[in-house]
C-alpha cells in the first residue's frame, strides 16, 4: 500500500519527536537524581493525558473536560484487577461483586483497564458526538464531576480520598519512554489518516462536510473513544509506577493543567502537544519553587502560596488571546527541518 506525503511526513514527524522523547529520557535515566526522575516520570504521564486530549480536540476542535475522569477510570479499573488478593481483602474489604477475590497480572489487568474505559467512552460518546460547541464542553464536564463523586462515595471500591494502596509498581522511567514514544506514532498516524483529515475538515466546515457525504458522527465517535482509551493508558502508568492512587488528582486540577499544556503549545498539533507538556511542566516547577519564597541573588523573596495556579491560569488567558493557535500553530516538527 503506497503511502500518502502527509502519512509519510507525519512517520518523519514522529520519529523526530520520539527522538527527543527517547533522548531525554535517557539523560534523566543517567544523570537525573531520584527527585528528577520523578518529576520527569509525571512529566511524561501528562504527555500521554495530553496526546490523547488531543485526538479528539485537535481533530473535531471540541473542547473536552472530562479526560482526568477517563484516566482515573484506567487507573482504578487496573488497580482493581492487578493488586494482590490479600492487599485488597485489607483495603477494600466490603467491595461488591468479588472485586477483592482476585488478582491478575499487569498485562492483561492493563487491557481490561483499557477495555472498561474504552466502552464507558463508547456509551458517552454516542450522546458527545451528537453536541457542538458549549454543549458538548458543559457534558462532559457534567461526565466529569458524575465519574469524580463515585470516586469519592464509593468507599468500598475506590476508597474515596483514602490511598488505594498495594498496586505492584512495575513501570519505571524507560517504560513510560517508550510507551509515549509510541503513542506519539499511534496519534500522528490518527491525524494523518482518512479519518484525522476528514474529522478536522468537518470542524473547519461542518456543513459542508455533511452535504458531501461525510459521517461527522461516526468519525467523532472514533475519536473520542480512541481518546478514551490513549487516557486510560495515562491513568495505568501513573498507577503502576506510585503503586498508590487516590480520588484527588482526577479532577478540575488536573484537567485545567493538562488543558493548559494543550492549548499553550498548539492542539492542532502532535508537536504543539510535546511542547506545550515540557514548558508546562518546567515552569510550573520554577513557579513552585518560587512560591517557597526563595533567596535569590541575595534577596529574600516572600512565600507567595497559590501562585502556581495563578500562573496557569494566566497562560491559558494569555495564550487565548494573543495566539489562540498556540506555539505551534499549524506547524510540526518537520515542518521546520523538511522543505515544503
Amino acid at each position: 500500500m503506497k503511502l500518502s506525503r502527509a502519512m509519510k511526513r507525519g512517520f518523519i514527524g514522529a520519529a523526530l519527536l520520539s527522538f527527543l522523547l527517547i533522548t531525554i529520557g535517557l539523560i534523566t535515566s543517567y544523570f537525573g537524581s531520584r527527585y528528577q526522575v520523578r518529576l520527569v516520570y509525571s512529566t511524561y504521564v501528562n504527555l500521554l493525558v495530553v496526546l490523547g486530549l488531543q485526538v479528539f480536540m485537535g481533530n473535531a476542535r471540541i473542547t473536552n473536560l472530562s479526560h482526568s475522569a477517563f484516566m482515573g477510570i484506567g487507573a482504578y479499573a487496573a488497580a482493581i484487577c492487578v493488586t494482590p488478593q490479600n492487599i485488597k481483602a485489607l483495603s477494600l474489604p466490603s467491595a461488591p461483586w468479588g472485586l477483592n477475590a482476585f488478582s491478575i497480572d499487569p498485562i492483561s489487568s492493563a487491557l481490561i483497564a483499557i477495555a472498561i474505559t474504552g466502552t464507558v467512552a463508547l456509551l458517552v460518546g454516542l450522546l458527545i458526538v451528537r453536541l457542538s460547541g458549549i454543549g458538548a464542553t458543559i457534558v462532559s464536564l457534567a461526565f466529569l464531576v458524575i465519574i469524580h463523586t463515585l470516586f469519592l462515595y464509593r468507599t468500598d471500591i475506590f476508597k474515596g480520598n483514602q490511598a488505594f494502596f498495594g498496586i505492584p509498581q512495575v513501570f519505571n522511567l524507560t517504560s513510560v519512554v517508550i510507551l509515549a514514544a509510541i503513542i506519539v506514532f499511534a496519534v500522528r498516524i490518527f491525524r494523518e489518516s482518512k479519518v484525522g483529515v476528514a474529522l478536522r475538515a468537518t470542524a473547519d466546515d461542518e456543513i459542508g462536510a455533511l452535504s458531501m457525504g461525510v459521517d461527522m458522527y461516526r468519525l467523532r465517535l472514533i475519536a473520542w473513544v480512541f481518546s478514551g482509551m490513549l487516557l486510560a493508558v495515562a491513568g495505568i502508568a501513573y498507577a503502576y509506577f506510585l503503586g498508590t492512587i487516590s480520588a484527588r488528582p482526577f479532577y478540575f486540577n488536573h484537567v485545567f493543567l493538562t488543558l493548559a499544556m494543550l492549548i499553550f503549545g498548539g492542539m492542532s498539533t502532535i508537536t504543539g502537544a510535546v511542547l506545550g507538556t515540557f514548558l508546562i511542566s518546567l515552569g510550573l516547577e520554577m513557579v513552585r519553587w518560587l512560591e517557597t519564597g526563595p533567596i535569590v541573588l541575595g534577596i529574600d523573596l516572600p512565600e507567595v502560596l497559590g501562585l502556581s495556579g495563578i500562573a496557569l491560569g494566566a497562560v491559558i488567558v494569555f495564550t487565548m488571546a494573543l495566539r489562540p493557535s498556540g506555539i505551534m500553530g499549524e506547524t510540526e516538527i518537520e515542518d521546520l527541518i523538511l522543505k515544503k
